[in-house]
């Protein structure tokens, strides 16, 4: 009698509840039932004859099989990127799939640029996903991804990343705050409160580093995950904070917000994109990578011109 095989459909569907530690949210992100989930699972078990998951409360938590089987899912995952790579290199750049991971501070400037490579190759298939550092590394160390967005890339991984647009990082306050419209230094705001983003962001690590440097600490009041609320904090006179010049209107003033002129900033890091170094990227992927260096390369030459 011939071996039942694993269908890519049940894989998808187990890496699914590996990811999510949940067969009731991986239904929900694939769209199917959770009876539906815990049949493909149950099949994948039967055909193996070993547990793929434990229940710790509410949790599904992968046993040793299954963490074999999550490493065999992540290989194959990127053989068949391999394979769809190759095939959009045959086809050309009329089809495809492109896919990108961004912090949540990308989010003010990426789509857009995603938006004018749609236009050029509306065929190609985007999928974008958004989130804290933290998952968007998670990402990464799934492979889930093409392209990832962010200021400071792993260094525990294999990766090449290329720097394509500044981050510049100001202090912002309410309109009216004392120091608006003056010339301050930062040790001149030791005695204010400070809104910051949450410790392992980009933005946190930036201002971490350069309060190290100068041998300054700031009252931290709050650590906030979302820049929209920062902003309304600080409007509302709760603090000041540091935050990308991205997320901020063009007119700050428009939300009742003023952009402080301190000695030092802003401070300037690098966007960067980045891929894991054994992805071989697609041709939609390597497109949009030449089109995110290209604008670096331009916007280098603009700086030095003037």
């Amino acid at each position: 009698m011939p071996r039942r095989r694993i269908t890519f459909r049940q894989i998808e569907t187990f890496t699914a509840v590996a990811h999510h530690r949940s067969f009731s949210k991986a239904a929900e992100a694939l769209h199917l039932t959770q009876p539906a989930v815990s049949l493909q699972i149950r099949q994948i078990v039967d055909t193996l004859g070993l547990p793929l998951f434990e229940q710790e409360g509410r949790e599904a938590i992968l046993t040793a099989a299954g963490e074999e089987m999550l490493r065999t899912a992540r290989a194959l995952d990127d053989v068949w990127g391999r394979f769809e790579a190759a095939i959009d290199d045959l086809k050309g750049l009329k089809r495809g799939r492109l896919r990108v991971a961004l912090v949540t501070t990308a989010k003010y400037f990426l789509p857009r640029m995603l938006g004018d490579f749609c236009r050029r190759y509306p065929e190609i298939n985007i999928e974008l996903a958004i989130a804290d550092r933290e998952r968007i590394v998670a990402r990464m160390r799934g492979n889930q991804d093409d392209l990832y967005v962010m200021l400071y890339p792993p260094e525990d991984l294999e990766v090449s990343s290329f720097p394509f647009l500044d981050n510049e990082q100001v202090v912002i306050a309410s309109a009216g705050h004392w120091a608006a419209a003056r010339q301050i230094e930062l040790g001149e705001l030791e005695s204010e409160r400070f809104i910051l983003r949450e410790a392992g962001s980009g933005s946190r690590r930036t201002i971490d580093e350069h309060l190290a440097q100068l041998g300054i600490r700031l009252e931290v009041k709050l650590t906030v995950s979302s820049n929209e609320a920062i902003r309304d904090l600080v409007a509302s006179g709760m603090g000041l904070a540091v935050l990308s010049r991205h997320a901020l209107p063009a007119d700050p003033a428009t939300e009742g917000l003023c952009i402080l002129d301190v000695q030092g900033f802003p401070l300037r890091r690098p966007w960067r994109v980045a891929h894991l170094r054994s992805k071989i990227l697609s041709l939609p992927a390597r497109a949009f990578l030449d089109e995110l260096l290209q604008a670096n390369h331009c916007c280098l030459e603009r700086q030095a011109s003037q």
